[in-house]
């Protein structure tokens, strides 16, 4: 199963397949407004900048199931990462990643890429590598900074 056959709802309301993605290679990121890893925005979009023109594309999945950290709406999160990061990358709608309610695309991110003793997601800001056949590469815990993860992301572009 490839992460294409996943649709998911755009930051701007519109519904959107990830076939669309079809020959890129995929950074798929839970992301937050008000964690201490907010900062991270900045080196995906240093990271979406240097590669996008080459077949990166980064998704970015806002979710609140974590600390609270991202209370607010579509619009707002949005304009937040906009705002304060200058995010051009794909945002998302606001979604749950662990659960009985998780997205569908994250329930097989985390069946297929477990972490370290669960597949549940643990935090903010995991990532998931997917290669351009959609097939998921690697995962990353929350802390890997988006610059760490150049090498590989060249090496499946």
């Amino acid at each position: 199963m490839s992460v294409y056959e996943f649709t998911a709802k755009t930051i701007n309301d519109e519904e959107k397949s990830l076939s669309d993605y079809k020959g890129n290679v995929l950074l798929i990121v839970n992301t937050a407004s008000e964690c201490g890893l907010t900062p991270q925005f900045e080196g995906l979009q240093r990271v979406y900048e240097k590669y996008k023109d080459k077949g990166l594309e980064i998704l970015g999945f806002p979710c609140n199931q974590f600390g609270n950290q991202d209370p607010d709406s579509d619009d707002a999160i949005s304009n937040f990462c906009q705002k304060n990061y200058g995010v051009t990358f794909q945002m998302f709608s606001k979604i749950d990643v662990n659960g009985e309610n998780a997205h569908p695309l994250f329930k097989h991110l985390t069946h297929e890429a477990k972490g370290l003793l669960t597949e549940n997601i643990k935090w903010n800001f995991t990532k998931f590598l997917v290669d351009k056949n959609g097939k998921l590469v690697n995962r990353f815990a929350p802390q890997t900074k988006p610059d760490s993860l150049e090498k590989e992301i060249k090496k499946l572009l």
